[in-house]
């Protein structure tokens, strides 16, 4: 199968005033393409820092990361990447239909293709009766949804969410959870962090656990948790006893 997203040996130091803070140790993992990949860790282990060299907002020490073969530091990899960050905080100013056909011109939509794309993702996201309101009056389930359809806009082969659930109702989880199954059946490679652990459960089929800036374990949910165990168990068990290495059942 061929390969969405391959990190190798991948450092990045961040200055603080008590000295350099290595964010990220020699990481190394590979996603493979038209996989729904869960990354989890906890608070400070370096989950959005490696997204955001996935995306090009930082820059590593040492090593290197590609998206689909194509180096992350070229525009051409991006262009390919739909992101979702944690906060999706966008121009209150705008509504939502205005904010979306803004994301398309971006990508160079134009006309009814941009037009019908919109109101896809609005009817997909459920926003329709409040696409024309500001975003200012968005409530934050609102506020991730319409991050959600502006990350979509360009049909990406990958997408990257960042707690894609957080602030949404057990309605709205249920219907991130739909359009994540919805793009894997496209072939798409969806790679996202979480704190809902029984999301990652309900959706992944492949996740890897990050402590410290390394991946302390790699594999699919049922070889990694022990029988009659949960996924926060397991993760609990892991983050707090140090243990798990390369995928193995700690």
């Amino acid at each position: 199968m061929a390969t969405a997203i391959e990190i190798n040996d991948l450092s990045v130091v961040f200055r603080s005033r008590r000295g350099p803070v290595e964010a990220l140790r020699q990481l190394n993992l590979t996603v493979e393409s038209g996989t729904v990949f869960g990354f989890l860790g906890p608070n400070g282990a370096g989950k959005t820092t490696t997204m955001h060299v996935l995306l090009g907002f930082v820059e590593p020490a040492h090593g290197s990361a590609r998206i689909f073969g194509e180096d992350v530091r070229h525009s051409i990899a991006r262009r390919r990447i739909g992101y979702l960050p944690e906060r999706a905080e966008t121009y209150v100013f705008l509504t939502g239909r205005e904010l979306l056909h803004m994301a398309g011109r971006l990508f160079e939509m134009r006309g009814a293709a941009l037009r019908n794309r919109v109101e896809e993702l609005l009817q997909q996201v459920d926003l329709v009766e409040a696409a024309d309101r500001r975003i200012g009056t968005y409530s934050r389930g609102m506020l991730q949804r319409i991050g959600l359809a502006q990350a979509l806009i360009n049909d990406p082969d990958l997408v990257i969410l960042d707690e894609p659930t957080g602030g949404l109702d057990p309605l709205g989880r249920m219907e991130v959870r739909k359009i994540i199954a919805g793009l894997r059946a496209r072939g798409k490679t969806v790679f996202f962090s979480s704190h809902e652990l029984s999301e990652v459960e309900l959706v992944c089929d492949h996740m890897a656990l990050m402590v410290s800036g390394r991946v302390v374990a790699e594999g699919k949910a049922g070889d990694l948790v022990r029988p009659g165990e949960s996924l926060e168990q397991y993760f609990l068990r892991v983050v707090q006893g140090g243990a798990g290495q390369g995928g193995a059942r700690p």
